[in-house]
């Protein structure tokens, strides 16, 4: 991937907190770059949920008309406020006019989704042909390899990543058992080094250059969803294809998070869901993409009306004539409900726009990832104090907003604790995930969370000595 050509947040940091004559930790700093901050007037373009109406806060230690501290758009973002009016727009016609709604409006119900298509394209770095918006991830994930998984006696494996979302171990296992191939054996899976969380780029293509021949489909997460390492899609795209293999990536905690180049990188396929950093709601649409290489030559192993072309469609003559590419593997018609929640949130990427979210975010994590190393990192060991570990990595190319932190104390107590005070974010195996998401988080968010966490660790280590934790 491209380097990053700007200043490091840490040097931003002690920029700005050198002209306000103050340490980097302190809120003055946090409220400047909020204050500087081009971005920050799309929060307004969010429902902020209230201390007061989240179930697990304790109302006496909150302001419960506070906004809470909400850090959880890795699993769900935050609902724009514009879902309901064009709900309702869609409710309303439907109301109205009944079945003439499926021709007629600004969203004809038989186009819907090809009515925002285009609000995809610089979000994931296609053009818009090579984009479909239709069903969910996993499903989108099996009409692909239906298509591009075509195994052969001598190239029959799936590569993927260590730990990697059980619904695509899921997807790969049932695929292969579709085959009638031994999993053991054509389930292609790459670990960490021992004593490492991360995967290292050149182990992966090492892998590839070793066992390339054998592998049918390369088949990655975008950025993990648990360690939030941002794979180099382009370089593992690269190595794949130079041995012959079809490379795919599920985005699902890429795609809204940081700058993507589909077309440009030669990425045979990817899909992903929209409810994370998307902002479409739970189970909301879904994305796929093909790229245009691949128009005329790889076609869906499962067909539906809707991949048949609109100009001819409604001959109802039952001779198919598939739309190439894409579009060509959309089955039913789509959900014009889940079309008006995802055009909400994609009209405000396209405003806010891809590069300038990546450069806030950098700074936002850079921010938080500070804080946490000032007050908590593995050198304070000698001040008796918690350790917080970063678990994501360091570099800033190497990751998108979201910070796994693992504790020397006792994790639970600790999200428990965060979550009585209104943080809201979520544990998954022995870590906390963090994600402050550029359009609707603060500088002033995090400085918040940090306080609360210090409050939280300072709590556990006295019930640590008392032997209560």
């Amino acid at each position: 991937m491209e380097p990053l050509l700007f200043e490091l947040p840490t040097n931003t940091l002690q920029r700005v907190a050198s002209e306000l004559r103050c340490h980097p930790t302190d809120e003055r700093v946090a409220l400047h770059l909020d204050e500087e901050d081009k971005l920050r007037h799309f929060r307004e373009h969010f429902y902020i949920p209230k201390m007061q109406d989240l179930p697990t806060v304790d109302l006496s230690l909150v302001n419960k008309d506070e906004n809470a501290i909400y850090f959880l758009g890795h699993s769900l973002g935050l609902q724009p406020k514009m879902v309901k009016t064009y709900l309702e727009e869609e409710l309303d016609k439907w109301a109205k006019m009944g079945g003439y709604g499926l021709d007629v409006g600004k969203r004809p119900w038989i186009i819907g989704d090809e009515t925002i298509t285009g609000l995809m394209t610089d979000i994931v770095g296609a053009n818009e042909k090579e984009i479909a918006l239709m069903n969910g991830l996993t499903v989108n994930l099996h009409l692909l390899l239906l298509s591009f998984f075509k195994p052969t006696p001598k190239r029959y494996k799936i590569l993927l990543e260590a730990k990697a979302f059980p619904s695509d171990h899921y997807a790969i296992e049932s695929q292969l058992q579709l085959h009638g191939l031994d999993i053991e054996k054509s389930m292609l899976i790459i670990k960490p080094r021992e004593g490492e969380e991360i995967l290292r780029t050149e182990d992966i293509l090492e892998v590839i250059e070793k066992e390339g021949d054998s592998i049918a489909v390369i088949l990655f997460c975008g950025l993990h969803y648990y360690t939030g390492q941002l794979f180099n899609i382009h370089a593992i795209t690269q190595a794949g294809q130079a041995k012959g293999c079809f490379i795919g990536f599920d985005l699902a905690h890429a795609v809204g998070n940081v700058e993507l180049h589909l077309h440009d990188w030669g990425v045979d396929f990817a899909c992903w869901c929209s409810y994370k950093y998307l902002n479409s709601g739970a189970g909301g649409l879904a994305g796929a993409f093909v790229h245009e290489k691949h128009a005329h030559t790889i076609k869906p192993a499962l067909v539906g009306w809707f991949g048949h072309e609109l100009s001819t469609r409604f001959k109802m003559d039952c001779k198919l004539q598939l739309i190439s590419g894409a579009n060509g593997f959309r089955i039913s018609n789509p959900p014009i409900l889940l079309v008006c929640a995802l055009q909400a949130s994609l009209e405000i990427f396209r405003e806010a726009t891809m590069k300038a979210l990546r450069r806030k975010s950098i700074l936002l994590t850079g921010y938080l990832e500070y804080m946490i190393k000032h007050y908590y990192g593995k050198d304070k060991t000698e001040t008796k104090k918690p350790v917080v570990n970063i678990i994501t990595p360091c570099h800033i190319e190497d990751r998108g907003c979201l910070l796994t932190l693992t504790f020397s104390v006792p994790v639970k107590y600790i999200l428990e604790e965060l979550e009585k005070r209104g943080v809201v974010c979520d544990k998954r195996e022995n870590g906390i995930r963090v994600a402050p998401v550029p359009l609707y988080n603060s500088f002033h968010d995090v400085y918040k969370f940090i306080n609360l966490l210090n409050s939280v660790l300072e709590s556990a280590e006295i019930k640590r000595k008392m032997n209560v934790v």
